[in-house]
C-alpha cells in the first residue's frame, strides 16, 4: 500500500519539477513478469521509471540505505530488495529475492551497469539480467534514460528544476531466443550484450567497453572478443 502512496504524493511533483517525456510506452507487456533493464545516470532514475509505469516496479538498493533509520522505512515500504556491494550470497540472496518476484508475474527493474556511470558514458553489462531472465522465462524490455543525471547529478543533493527527461521503452527481448536452460557465460554475455547494444541505441549515449566503477579497467583484448 505504501507503494502506491509515495507513487501518487511523488508523481505530480516529479512532473511540475520536471518535463517528462516518454517513448515507445506500448512495448510494455501489461501482465506477466517482466525485467525493466534500463542505464544508470543518476539517484533518480528509479524513480522516473515508476513514475511512468502503471504496474509496481521493484528494484534493488543498496543496503546501506536499510541500515540508515532515516531511509529504511521508505526502502522497505516501497518493497526495494538490499543488495551489498561486495557481492557473495548477499548479492545471491538479492537475485533469488528479485526471482521471486519474476516468477510471482511481477515487473523487476535493474540496471545491468551495476552502479551511476561516472563518465557519462554507457558501461558494460553485468550478467545478473541475463540469468535472470533465463531462470524465470521472462522478457527484457530496455529502457534508455536520457538527462536523469542533468536534473540530479551524481555529486548533487538535490534535483534541478526545469530539466526535461526522456524514458524510452524499447521492445521486448524474448528469451525464447535462447535455451532456457543454457547458462554458459558466453549465453549470459550474449544477452547482456543484446541488452546493452539496445540501451545504447535507446539513449544515444556513447558505450564504453569497462565496467561502471571508479577505477574500471578495460577488458583484455580476448575476453572481448570472446564476448562479442
Amino acid at each position: 500500500m505504501l507503494y502506491w502512496v509515495i507513487k501518487a504524493i511523488v508523481t505530480p511533483v516529479m512532473r511540475i519539477i520536471v518535463r517528462v517525456k516518454v517513448e515507445g510506452k506500448e512495448n510494455l507487456p501489461t501482465s506477466g513478469p517482466v525485467i525493466l533493464a534500463a542505464n544508470h545516470r543518476s539517484f533518480i532514475d528509479s524513480l522516473f521509471i515508476p513514475l511512468v509505469v502503471k504496474r509496481r516496479v521493484t528494484f534493488v538498493a543498496k543496503a546501506e540505505y536499510f541500515d540508515s533509520k532515516k531511509t529504511a522505512w521508505f526502502f522497505r515500504g516501497v518493497g526495494q530488495i538490499p543488495i551489498r556491494r561486495e557481492g557473495g550470497s548477499a548479492s545471491e540472496g538479492a537475485l533469488a529475492a528479485a526471482a521471486d518476484v519474476l516468477k510471482g508475474g511481477g515487473v523487476f527493474g535493474i540496471y545491468p551497469e551495476g552502479t551511476r556511470t561516472r563518465t557519462g558514458r554507457l558501461h558494460r553489462g553485468h550478467t545478473g539480467v541475463a540469468r535472470l531472465a533465463l531462470q524465470c522465462n521472462a522478457p527484457i524490455v530496455p529502457i534508455g534514460l536520457v538527462g536523469t543525471d542533468e536534473v540530479q547529478p551524481v555529486d548533487r543533493k538535490l534535483p534541478r528544476f526545469g530539466r526535461t527527461v526522456t524514458v524510452r521503452f524499447g521492445e521486448p527481448i524474448d528469451m525464447q531466443h535462447y535455451h532456457l536452460e543454457d547458462q554458459d557465460h558466453l549465453t549470459l554475455r550474449a544477452i547482456t550484450d543484446e541488452v546493452m547494444f539496445e540501451l545504447q541505441s535507446l539513449s544515444g549515449y556513447e558505450y564504453d567497453d569497462t565496467y561502471a566503477t571508479k577505477k574500471a579497467e578495460r577488458l583484455p583484448t580476448a575476453e572481448v572478443m570472446l564476448a562479442s
